[in-house]
């Protein structure tokens, strides 16, 4: 039995991008995917396609901002499979702009799906994981956690407040727990569709240019949980050969 067959992966933001493609994956290797997302008709038609492929897959609608809907999404797959080995804190918004543009509030979605949306995974999975005496979590940062360029000044806080959380986590958790950031660069995915700036817009099209495909950060997640239980990938950095951050 490998170290991700027969696990159990709760997934936000698995609807398109880094989420779908690590679905489609994790399904491939025999994990059980529950996946979470409001498009709940992307999410059935994904998990109809994983079905027929043989894989284990189930969805719940989920807003990460509301913590009730979290809960109920954890609660579910806990009540499908008895268990949540995995929960993957991916759901992320980023609607770019300069701070004299002061759309204040793209910065407080920013802040209520990419802070509070993983704070709420964290609620709503440490209870059972703590009462397990195992599980994961894997929460999605950034390279925009790492460096902070124009016009992304608040959404990369919210990347590195992503980092700052996880780090503390992993600190308190001791042995039972493992804690995963994965940052990726410039991947394809629909995050750049939220910028409403019209120069901002244009300067990740030209950033974009050099996106590796979001299969690249699926393995990425992929090879964090097949680790044995002692052994905690804390982080992995993936992005384009080519990319100047």
């Amino acid at each position: 039995m490998s170290g991700i067959e027969g696990k159990v992966v709760a997934i936000t933001g698995a609807s398109s991008g880094i989420g779908e493609a690590t679905a489609r994956l994790l399904a491939r290797r025999g994990a059980r995917v529950v996946l979470g997302a409001r498009r709940t008709d992307r999410l059935e038609a994904l998990v109809g396609e994983l079905r027929d492929a043989g894989g284990s897959a189930h969805y719940r609608k989920l807003d990460v901002t509301r913590l009730e809907d979290m809960e109920a999404f954890i609660g579910y797959a806990r009540t499908e499979f008895g268990r949540v080995d995995v929960i993957l804190n991916n759901a992320g918004v980023m609607p770019l702009s300069k701070l004299e543009a002061l759309k204040v509030d793209e910065w407080n979605r920013m802040i209520d799906v990419n802070i509070r949306g993983v704070l709420h995974g964290i609620a709503a999975g440490l209870p059972v994981m703590k009462q397990q005496g195992r599980g994961q979590f894997i929460n999605v940062s950034s390279i925009g956690g790492h460096a902070v360029s124009p016009t992304a000044a608040v959404y990369c806080a919210t990347k590195f407040a992503v980092m700052a959380i996880s780090e503390g986590l992993r600190q308190e958790v001791g042995g039972d727990i493992r804690v995963t950031v994965i940052s990726p660069g410039v991947t394809e995915s629909e995050l750049a569709e939220s910028i409403s700036d019209p120069a901002a817009q244009q300067g990740m099209k030209e950033f974009r240019r050099i996106s590796i495909p979001a299969d690249a950060i699926a393995r990425a997640i992929l090879f964090s949980i097949e680790q044995p239980d002692d052994v905690d990938v804390s982080e992995i950095i993936v992005r384009p050969t080519a990319s100047p951050y």
